[in-house]
């Protein structure tokens, strides 16, 4: 009897500490169920810009808004506030993204509707609908025929405006790959259909590529942009963008105030340079000092060896100075990997993670690329990107992210870049820089996260073409020319959001400010105020402070934390 009594004492104690829990985080349930249903939706739904889809997503997007309204704000815990804030965030952006899409379809529908056939085929496709050769061949030629009327009609036209420019170049590649999907399925497999649609398939494929090429050429960001001898055409979005995109990130400062930061950041880099600059005998010629460093870059074929000894450095310097804790199986588990000659043009320096890749000169480029490469990864401008990539970087971030609350899907680059930029000034601060060339090293890349603020907002306010962007880094930070045009295509072509340049210095600036409140204050050693930051994921910084702070939330809270004094 006492056995039962002290069994059933047990069980109870267990309900109730289950309930507890399912009571107290409520959120993660709903965020791991949207996570799962956006999966299977995005994996059914491939075709990009394709009405269904779009519509799909609309839809889906609505129906989680509405369970959101389901929950008592004021009843939740502080975790849960400030997931229900950034879902709640999340969701209307996606579908401010998904309706601005729909505009520009409304918009463009004339240029592109006379190919929906091919979603209507493609649909089919995806659950095995026996297809007739013949027809389908038929309807592919038909359509070459139209789309050599609509280039006709397009070089004809007005200008395109940029967003209508980038729905077409969208939807064209929606198209492409929906024509791939059904190759893949049939060809090979269905005789009459390999049969009847090989040339038409080819020349279709290839008559998309001519249209897409003309509908870049016939926008307005083509024509201004066409006498910029760089070859960099992106898609500058404009001051109320920047604004959205500002909001939407929780970043409660605009455009210009934003510069303002920068350029007083710019200003303490400027004096600590031209300090080491003094102390190498350059006095304030700072561009030479940095010419000497540049030039102590090591001999061809040992790159991987010099990052290793970098990284030991730095892992001893935080364990020394017991800054985070180290997981044994991250230290582990990272590698090494050499990065492509075409990678390169648009990553010019290495690039981190659990897989570190080398951005270094092969046999196959020129003289002048293989110089201007290992001068521009030379030992002391890399003394400050090992521990950025790796650990307590972007490595270790990856490695926490996937163990520690990883429903958190709410990724931003201000925690992500930020927080790797965040240990360059920690390190800096605990005096990791050993010597005058160590400080210019380190005092280039921080430059250069000031300049990424000030030339990427003056391109997307549509002040500054690419090529101005790229002597500015030449100029004002000291880039060899190719390493600034490859951070230039970079940022402007390479798939980066509007905000991603900007995020890296505005980011580190938030944790530092966060850091100050939490550890300056007390209430957290710097160890524990690290872990904290690694074991919540990645999340906007204010809402990160709202968590460690407990700072009071409202149902709709809105971004207020001026994390900066110019």
């Amino acid at each position: 009897m006492k056995l039962k009594i002290k069994l059933g004492i047990l069980i109870v104690l267990l309900v109730s500490s289950f309930n507890g829990v399912i009571g107290q985080d409520k959120m993660p349930f709903l965020l791991q169920q949207y996570q799962a249903d956006k999966g299977s939706l995005e994996r059914f739904y491939v075709i990009d810009a394709s009405p269904e889809r779009r519509n799909r997503f609309i839809e889906f997007n609505k129906e989680y808004l509405n369970k959101l309204t389901t929950y008592s704000f004021n009843t939740l815990s502080q975790s849960d506030k400030v997931d229900y804030l950034l879902f709640k965030s999340q969701l209307n952006a996606y579908l401010t993204d998904l309706n601005e899409e729909e505009a520009n379809y409304q918009k463009t529908k004339n240029w592109l509707d006379f190919a929906a056939i091919i979603y209507a085929q493609e649909k089919a496709r995806r659950r095995g609908a026996s297809i007739d050769g013949e027809k389908t061949a038929l309807s592919w030629n038909r359509l070459n025929k139209e789309l050599s009327v609509k280039m006709m009609e397009l070089e004809k036209a007005p200008l395109l405006a940029k967003p209508m420019a980038m729905h077409i170049n969208k939807t064209i590649k929606g198209y492409k790959k929906a024509l791939k999907s059904i190759n893949d399925f049939y060809n090979g497999y269905d005789p009459m259909y390999s049969w009847w649609t090989a040339q038409s398939l080819k020349k279709l494929d290839s008559a998309f590529d001519q249209y897409q090429q003309l509908a870049i050429k016939r926008t307005d960001a083509a024509t201004s942009q066409k006498l910029d001898k760089s070859g960099i055409v992106g898609n500058p979005i404009g001051a109320d963008a920047i604004e959205n995109s500002l909001h939407n990130a929780f970043i409660p400062y605009n455009a210009q105030e934003l510069i303002k930061i920068a350029e007083k950041e710019f200003a303490w880099c400027d004096a600590e340079m031209l300090k080491a600059s003094r102390e190498l005998g350059f006095g304030d010629n700072w561009k030479a000092a940095l010419e000497k460093v540049k030039n102590t870059y090591v001999p061809v074929g040992k790159q991987p060896e010099m990052i290793m000894d970098l990284y030991n450095q730095s892992i001893d310097f935080i364990k020394k100075n017991d800054m985070i804790t180290i997981p044994p199986l991250a230290e582990e588990t990272w590698r090494m990997i050499m990065m492509t000659p075409k990678q390169q043009l648009v990553s010019p320096f290495f690039l981190g993670g659990e897989t570190l890749m080398i951005s270094y000169p092969t046999d196959d480029m020129d003289d002048d690329a293989k110089l201007m490469s290992m001068r521009g990864n030379n030992p002391h401008f890399s003394r400050s990107t090992v521990h950025h990539e790796l650990i307590a970087g972007h490595h270790l971030e990856g490695f926490m992210n996937d163990r520690y609350k990883s429903y958190r899907n709410f990724e931003t680059p201000f925690w992500t870049e930020g927080w790797s930029l965040y240990w360059e000034f920690e390190l800096w601060d605990k005096g990791f820089p050993r010597n005058a060339e160590d400080r210019i090293g380190m005092l280039f890349w921080r430059m250069h996260r000031c300049a990424r603020i000030i030339f990427s907002l003056n391109y997307h306010l549509e002040k500054w073409s690419p090529q101005e962007c790229i002597d500015f880094l030449v100029d004002r930070v000291g880039h060899e020319r190719a390493n600034a045009e490859g951070e230039v295509r970079r940022s402007f072509t390479g798939g980066y959001g509007p905000l991603y340049q900007l995020a890296y210095m505005i980011g580190a600036l938030q944790i530092r400010a966060l850091k100050e409140e939490v550890v300056g204050s007390g209430k957290m050693t710097l160890k524990q105020f690290n872990d904290a930051v690694m074991k919540e994921n990645n999340m906007p910084f204010e809402m990160l402070r709202a968590l460690l702070l407990k700072t009071p939330l409202t149902e709709n809270y809105k971004s207020q934390w001026r994390f900066y004094k110019y």
